[in-house]
């Protein structure tokens, strides 16, 4: 029981939560857009902490370890999407789940976890922060312009309209750059209160989450999607996962990585952000489709911290000597 509760998210069960509220209450009319609006609202006050939280030392780091964080970065926008693009195309699941596996896989790494794997598996935390920091940073640019160019309508163009683009930088890098102006200001305060700001970091994603699925229900999402194709959607973000978990362990070594940066490359290579993907997809898909297409995001987001956990506990139970980033027998 002790090692169930080890394994589930609490974020991730407030989640679920929010989505059966949504599934059964969901916002209509008016209400609709009373929610929409909040939720634009939390994505500003989150991308604004998101900047404010950067340091401009993380920054400069990330730009000068080239060799770690370079195979990050490309295990993270450019063989997660390729992976993404063919699952688009062939997999067993609806067009909108789709477009979700496909979106799932353009979103940067995660920043606390990631970090927090790393120091169980006893790697080297100093480089996952600035791995996983640089990682959010680039997403904030690279993950629209990889949704422009990837993800297609039906009848041909781009899901990334100019509306979305006038969004993207009135929701995502205004704010995100004004929070990084001001961090010489509110840095401190923002370091002494992390506890309330991770607090208000959870709150506008579940804003956001809410009134996403409110709009997918009312346009009858339960009634497009069926048991198996749930089912199959976990089986596919298990496949993914597995396999970009194997390449980055090939990729550590291939590239002479140490031990402890290996261990970086594998968790802050391996992982998406649910923080970053929630408030883009609200900024860039239509308030009906934002609910399927955050579904795989959720589910993937909960099978990456399961495996994860029980892998970096199997790399930091191994004594120094004898590590490796090969699974203990």
């Amino acid at each position: 029981m002790n090692r169930l509760r080890q394994a589930l998210d609490p974020f991730l069960l407030l989640l679920i939560a929010t989505v059966a509220l949504a599934s059964l209450l969901p916002a209509r009319g008016q209400g609709a857009r009373i929610a929409e609006g909040a939720a634009d609202a939390g994505i500003v006050l989150l991308f604004f902490l998101h900047g404010a939280k950067l340091s401009r030392k993380a920054i400069w780091d990330g730009a000068r370890a080239w060799r770690l964080h370079g195979a990050t970065l490309a295990t993270t926008f450019l063989l997660f999407p390729a992976m993404g693009w063919l699952l688009s195309r062939f997999g067993p699941v609806p067009d909108a789940m789709r477009a979700g596996l496909l979106f799932l896989t353009l979103l940067p790494s995660t920043v606390q976890s990631s970090i927090a794997f790393t120091a169980i598996a006893r790697g080297n935390v100093a480089a996952a922060v600035v791995s996983a920091s640089f990682s959010n940073l680039l997403g904030i640019v690279l993950t629209p312009l990889l949704v422009a160019l990837l993800m297609q309508r039906s009848g041909g163009g781009s899901l990334v309209s100019l509306s979305a683009v006038e969004a993207i930088v009135a929701q995502l890098l205004l704010p995100f750059a004004l929070g990084h102006v001001l961090r010489p200001w509110i840095g401190a305060f923002i370091e002494r209160h992390r506890a309330m700001i991770g607090r208000v970091d959870r709150g506008s994603i579940l804003l956001v989450v809410y009134a996403a699925f409110s709009a997918a229900v009312v346009e009858g999402l339960w009634r497009k999607v069926s048991q198996g194709e749930l089912l199959a959607l976990v089986a596919l973000s298990v496949a993914m996962l597995s396999a970009i978990l194997l390449c980055t362990y090939g990729l550590g070594r291939l590239i002479g990585l140490s031990r402890e940066d290996a261990i970086v490359l594998q968790f802050c290579g391996s992982k998406k952000s649910l923080a970053s993907g929630v408030p883009m997809a609200g900024v860039l898909f239509p308030a009906a489709a934002v609910g399927p297409i955050l579904l795989p995001v959720m589910i993937f987001h909960q099978i990456q911290l399961m495996a994860c956990a029980w892998l970096a506990r199997r790399y930091g139970a191994r004594p120094p000597e004898e590590a490796s980033l090969a699974p203990a027998e």
